[in-house]
């Protein structure tokens, strides 16, 4: 039977996933559109533009890492359905909203930090890094983010 506690996790679960999986869809492709442009009139840019659209897609990585984790915690990866507290399962769903909601910004604002630093790049290349940097401090709030979102998981007694 499913409870009320079963459908909050599982609310939880996907609170963490989908906001911060639009976010870096989102984001990818702000900093790809950017890199088009720039690989159309150089190729040998290719490398280093991918680098910058990789870095929105974390977010998308934290949301699902939270939501698989609290799928295991639940014993739902081995196909049971568990009888799950109301408590419990508020308690999953508070622990992904961190993530989901600043995972969801965070990853769309990264993006557009990225596609800056592919402009970066476009005029000269060997200024990489310092649009890495600018794209990478946005980051730590995602990291914040999942981090928050892990101790309150850690948090939830089942």
């Amino acid at each position: 039977m499913v409870t009320t506690g079963l459908l909050l996790a599982l609310l939880g679960v996907a609170i963490a996933v989908i906001p911060a999986g639009i976010g870096s869809a989102i984001g990818v492709t702000i900093v790809g559109q950017a890199a088009a442009g720039v690989v159309t009139e150089d190729p040998s840019k290719f490398g280093k533009t991918l680098v910058l659209q990789v870095l929105p897609g974390t977010q998308g990585i934290y949301g699902f890492l939270i939501g698989f984790l609290i799928m295991q915690k639940l014993g739902l990866i081995g196909g049971v359905v568990p009888q799950v507290a109301t408590e419990t399962g508020l308690g999953f769903l508070l622990a992904s909203l961190p993530i989901g909601v600043v995972g969801l910004f965070s990853a769309v604002l990264q993006g557009r930090v990225a596609a800056a630093g592919v402009s970066i790049l476009a005029k000269r290349p060997d200024e990489l890094v310092k649009g890495m940097i600018y794209a990478v401090m946005v980051e730590f709030y995602a990291i914040l983010a999942l981090l928050a979102s892990f101790l309150a998981y850690n948090g939830v007694p089942m």
